[in-house]
């Protein structure tokens, strides 16, 4: 059973040597880099102007390498590569899930940046050969492409750190670094991971190759144009937290266990990230259309939509999971609110009680519909 992000980190901090220090795994691979590129660089003298057309074709052969060693050893199965793969696609994909791409204590940098001893063996066995071969028909090409090629191995190390750093570091917020941590959370989505957004410091080959993919952080809906109603719900389910989710967020199933939605059109099974639907609703005893558009999907622990709907209606809806005994905590989250104030009055003397109510039961029908259906599967409960 696939195991929830949450759970997967705890098992991973806990395997991790107790000796391991990220600061000096951090610095080593700084240090041994920076040094590096000194030494290959100070064989470096007088420059011509053709020579340095040297280094935007390092970089652009580099970022090709990343390119595919990213798309077709970290995340296809092969012989050779057996290591790197399941550090890739198994820890560092598990480890970080869209909605959870912060590392949350130093010792997380051990999934996040490559061996130390990849820095070595970079420079020791595939950098300095290439300077050798170079330095035999031109002394400088051979230092700028050989400082190159390590600066590049830096500059992926620490680009991709900074795409994994919490969102209000101010490294964070810089443009580039902001929209390149974008790319990375989509292709952290279970469904992109194989087929998109594989550079990590430039989207070079991504866009010649077509892999590029860019989708717009979600955005909460606007509350500045009036205070939301918010309603929460909560129940519990027999059945664990994935089955469960799963079920919940097939929305075209939606019309059998809540009260309010008459009509689904959309696409069958859990929905992910980016995908849309309409429903047709009565809510609060008054009929409406919704056009959704799903902002989260993590399986087992979190499902979050926002849709714009008739009379100026907007809302969230957050579903969550966790493990409790042997079944489930279902925790259902309904933010709404109207841009009209005749439909804001409304709301506040009629339709908020209502809503709670319908919310209240279609919990009760959840549990009931989950259920069965999970047993009907085979799933047990």
């Amino acid at each position: 059973m696939r195991q929830t992000t949450d759970s997967f980190r705890s098992r991973y901090r806990a395997a991790i040597h107790p000796r391991y220090n990220p600061w000096l795994h951090g610095s080593f691979v700084l240090l041994f880099g920076l040094l590096a590129v000194a030494a290959f660089w100070s064989t470096v003298h007088e420059v011509l102007a053709l020579q340095w057309l040297a280094v935007p074709v390092t970089l652009l052969l580099f970022n090709l390498g990343v390119y595919v060693v990213h798309r077709h050893l970290g995340h296809h199965k092969k012989s050779f590569a057996r290591m790197f793969y399941a550090r890739h696609a198994g820890d560092h994909h598990s480890f970080f899930a869209p909605g959870s791409m912060s590392w949350e204590e130093p010792r997380d940098w051990r999934v996040i940046l490559f061996p130390a001893w990849l820095i070595v063996v970079h420079t020791l066995l595939v950098t300095l050969p290439i300077w050798w071969l170079l330095q035999r028909f031109d002394a400088n090409v051979a230092g700028l492409v050989a400082g190159f090629l390590v600066l590049g191995y830096l500059a992926y190390e620490v680009f991709h750190a900074c795409e994994h750093l919490p969102h209000t570091h101010p490294l964070a917020r810089w443009p580039w670094i902001r929209q390149m941590r974008r790319l990375h959370e989509l292709h952290h989505r279970r469904e992109l991971m194989q087929e998109r957004n594989f550079n990590i410091v430039f989207p070079l080959m991504d866009y010649l190759f077509g892999t590029l993919y860019w989708e717009p952080e979600p955005t909460r809906l606007d509350m500045t144009r009036a205070p939301m109603t918010r309603m929460q719900h909560q129940i519990r389910i027999a059945g664990n937290p994935i089955d469960v989710l799963a079920y919940a967020s097939t929305v075209t199933r939606w019309p059998e266990w809540h009260p309010s939605s008459l009509r689904i059109d959309g696409q069958g099974g859990p929905l992910h990230a980016g995908a849309r639907f309409e429903e047709d609703i009565r809510a609060g005893g008054r009929d409406g259309h919704l056009r959704w558009r799903v902002t989260e999907y993590l399986p087992g622990r979190r499902w979050s939509a926002e849709a714009a709907g008739d009379n100026g209606l907007s809302l969230v809806l957050t579903y969550e999971c966790a493990a409790e005994d042997d079944g489930t905590r279902f925790i259902r989250t309904l933010e709404y609110q109207f841009s009209g104030l005749a439909m804001r009055i409304a709301n506040r003397l009629l339709l908020k009680r209502r809503i709670d109510r319908e919310s209240a039961a279609s919990m009760r029908a959840l549990r009931d519909r989950a259920e069965s259906n999970l047993v009907a599967a085979g799933v047990t409960v």
